[in-house]
């Protein structure tokens, strides 16, 4: 990523599609140096007080962009691909994330990796229409353009309860 303070869209895709994909991939590139060196024992603990472990949150960011990427801007079927990559569902009966377990964390990163690397090659080919065309879908939809920002958001909250969570567990807490 740049340091420059300046957008670079990616090239070869419609311009505000490519402003959007530099602009998740930004996100991704600081979400990944907040797990950067990130001990294996980490990516599980869980704080004192309780909460989602790290390895928990780092699933359900990819569960989540995997999610709006098919159901909500392709309107599509979840891709027979992803099913080995998400074998638990992403909440617990009460709402929760669920506490998955016993992941290493390149093993999570690979995960967030593939289904980054097929949202671009399924993106590849939207029109500017089609970016801000509106999806009807049940949870109330919208735009690709509002979802790419609205995944952004997302991922950085998670990464903000990351980097608390690395602070907790490097206290002792």
């Amino acid at each position: 990523m740049s340091n420059d303070h300046v957008v670079h869209p990616t090239p070869g895709v419609e311009p505000h599609l490519g402003a959007a994909l530099w602009m998740m991939d930004d996100t991704r590139a600081r979400t990944l140096e907040a797990v950067e060196g990130l001990q294996p024992s980490q990516v599980d603990a869980i704080p004192i007080g309780g909460g989602n472990t790290i390895g928990a949150l780092l699933y359900h960011v990819a569960a989540v962009e995997r999610d709006w990427l098919y159901r909500d801007i392709l309107e599509q079927p979840m891709p027979d691909w992803s099913s080995p990559l998400f074998p638990q569902d992403v909440r617990e009966e009460n709402g929760r994330l669920t506490p998955v377990r016993g992941i290493p964390l390149d093993e999570h990163l690979a995960r967030l990796a593939t289904v980054r690397q097929h949202l671009r090659a399924d993106l590849a080919d939207l029109t500017h229409e089609d970016f801000r065309r509106h999806r009807e879908v049940p949870r109330g939809g919208g735009t690709p353009e509002w979802i790419l920002h609205h995944l952004r958001e997302h991922e950085a909250e998670h990464r903000g309860q990351i980097q608390e969570i690395r602070t907790l567990l490097a206290q002792g807490r």
